[in-house]
């Protein structure tokens, strides 16, 4: 016995295995407030990434399907959602080409959602992961998935990717006016109540779109601990382009080396825990003009919700006197 545990020892073990490392894919959630310009700076983004030789999926989870609209030409493309219950019906599966479609090196989809007053749009997004889960998305061989999300919308399925870890870090996209911000901050109040969970989504940084210069967004970004990934001007060129879904973001045009930072900026900048505000701090970063700080809220009488003075009438309650 002692001999052959002698022999065992003296046998080298296996060299280390040395090949290059499996590909990471970096899951990035883009959050805002409708209209901001999330599938504008998306598009953009992601068309920059595959002509820097990345290999890019951009996924629209807006229940407006309109993120990919700009990519392919202001054509719409058939949703997870729509196609997923037509094949049922037809007694079919879902094929990546069914829902997949590409452009110059960039792959994307569209989760879609019900149609007004027919269903949850957030349920609609689980569902359109769970497929996404059947067609093979985690062994997907992608260096960046993009996902665009609508931030003023506060039901589950729609902060999936930070609850359930889906995503490494989450960037934000804002404005310098209120709303655009408010939203913001909730997306950063929810990274920060699932990292009290034990959750790992940080933010990665804001996008400012449309900047006019008035330095909002840049102040709360500061306040919030975030960078500011990228400032983009509010243009007349950039505002035409981009009602006629024509992208901007290409290395030899005009906004190429601003869309080129931005690129870099969001693969390296590290996930990190905001500092979400208040309400009052929020609204701090405008002027009294704008939000009405000034104003002395009056409270309400009974007078003014009947347009009489009641009658106090004496209690029916019983008290005892202690014996």
């Amino acid at each position: 016995m002692h001999q052959r545990l002698r022999a065992e020892a003296a046998v080298e073990p296996e060299p280390p295995v040395t090949s290059p490392a499996a590909k990471t894919t970096q899951i990035i959630a883009i959050y805002g407030k409708g209209g901001i310009g999330k599938s504008f700076t998306l598009a953009n983004l992601s068309y920059m990434m595959a002509q820097q030789g990345k290999k890019v999926l951009l996924i629209g989870c807006d229940p407006k399907s309109d993120t990919t609209s700009l990519l392919f030409g202001g054509k719409a493309t058939p949703t997870i959602i729509e196609t997923s219950s037509r094949k049922k019906l037809a007694g079919e599966p879902v094929a990546i080409g069914d829902v997949c479609f590409k452009r110059d090196g960039v792959y994307a989809m569209e989760l879609g959602g019900p149609e007004v007053g027919r269903g949850c749009g957030g349920r609609g997004i689980i569902h359109g992961f769970e497929t996404l889960e059947k067609l093979g998305f985690h062994d997907w061989g992608f260096d960046y998935v993009l996902l665009d999300f609508l931030g003023d919308v506060v039901c589950g399925g729609f902060g999936l990717p930070i609850a359930r870890d889906m995503c490494q870090k989450v960037i934000v996209v804002a404005s310098n006016d209120l709303q655009s911000l408010y939203v913001a901050n909730n997306v950063c109040s929810a990274v920060e109540y699932f990292r009290k969970l034990g959750g790992n989504v940080g933010v990665a940084g804001m996008v400012i779109n449309k900047d006019d210069g008035t330095g909002e967004a840049q102040a709360f970004a500061g306040r919030a601990g975030i960078p500011v990934l990228a400032a983009i001007p509010a243009h007349e060129d950039i505002r035409r382009k981009s009602a006629s879904y024509e992208i901007i973001g290409k290395p030899d045009g005009e906004w190429g080396p601003l869309f080129a930072e931005l690129a870099q900026n969001v693969a390296e900048a590290p996930p990190v825990r905001p500092k979400p505000q208040t309400q009052d701090e929020l609204l701090g970063l405008f002027s009294a003009e704008v939000t009405g700080r000034d104003f002395k809220m009056e409270p309400a009488t009974v007078f003014d919700m009947v347009g009489r003075h009641e009658a106090i009438r004496p209690s029916l309650e019983v008290v005892y006197d202690d014996a």
